[in-house]
């Protein structure tokens, strides 16, 4: 079953915020909704930053992320439909395909890159994770997940893909080594309502990537490419519109950690961040090469 069990304990979470972001440019050319960010992030700890994407004109993001690094973050891309090939610093190559993730860790650093390939339809996201100041320098590594990794259960109202986490007893495809996320792709049938269970002070929100719905025993009516903000409680309730609707739905612990940003890396400090940049212009910024490789 997908929907929890109801009981007088459980606590119907309510919108506290809702962010339909901004169209911007990123990369050397990529056409994408920042959903939230540097400057409109308040309160989506250990969230950092979404970006959502759909287009049919390859001509919107062939053009991709070319060399770039990171540091202090993990970087979740997620594709329901589409292709991005990708490499980095530690010598990994992949590909991303439809129904697929990248989850990627970047800790002290790393280089790498992101082309997404000319498709029928380019649909995703992609997610930034903080990680928690004793972690920053962890060292880099990422795992590709494959649709067929991705447990899916359904019952009448709808269907829940389990990226990361654990959801009802079932595992996800994996589990995040830092800051563990709950990460459900979930399909919400036309006029059924879906009540998802969720753990009692986690940091919760949702981007409706299709349809509209109302959310909350308050019925609150979101349209598509919206995220979602939640308070507290122990479940979600979800009644979905005449078109039927699809969302992320995503829950970590709020870190409540100082946050320097700059760019692609996120730092505690200043300090760290000034450090970091000068790394890069000296040569020092990767701290583990390949494998094999002294």
């Amino acid at each position: 079953m997908l929907t929890c069990i109801k009981n007088k304990k459980m606590k119907t979470r309510e919108v506290v915020k809702i962010v339909k972001g901004t169209s911007q440019v990123d990369g050397a050319g990529v056409h994408l909704v920042r959903v939230f960010g540097y400057r409109d992030n308040r309160g989506f700890d250990p969230f950092l930053m979404l970006d959502a994407f759909d287009s049919s004109n390859p001509d919107d993001y062939v053009k991709g992320f070319p060399w770039h690094p990171h540091r202090g973050i993990e970087t979740v891309t997620y594709l329901i439909s589409g292709r991005i090939d990708h490499e980095d610093s530690l010598g990994n190559k992949g590909t991303i395909n439809a129904g697929g993730c990248q989850w990627m860790t970047a800790g002290s650093g790393i280089l790498h890159q992101e082309m997404p390939i000319a498709s029928q339809r380019m649909l995703g996201a992609q997610l930034w994770v903080n990680l928690p100041q004793k972690d920053k320098m962890t060292e880099p590594a990422y795992r590709d997940i494959t649709a067929e990794m991705i447990p899916v259960i359904t019952d009448e109202n709808g269907e829940i893909r389990i990226i990361s986490g654990s959801y009802n007893g079932t595992d996800g495809a994996m589990q995040a080594d830092f800051v563990k996320v709950l990460y459900l792709d979930v399909t919400v049938y036309p006029g059924k309502t879906m009540h998802i269970s969720t753990e009692e002070g986690s940091n919760l929100f949702t981007y409706i990537v299709e349809g509209e719905g109302k959310f909350g025993e308050k019925e609150t009516e979101i349209t598509s490419r919206s995220a979602i903000l939640f308070d507290n409680g122990t479940q979600v309730k979800i009644n979905a519109g005449e078109n039927g609707l699809r969302l992320f739905l995503l829950s970590g612990n709020s870190l409540h950690e100082p946050i320097a940003w700059g760019g692609p890396i996120v730092m505690n400090t200043r300090e760290e961040l000034n450090e970091a940049f000068e790394e890069l212009e000296n040569g020092t910024f990767i701290k583990h090469k390949p494998a094999g490789e002294v």
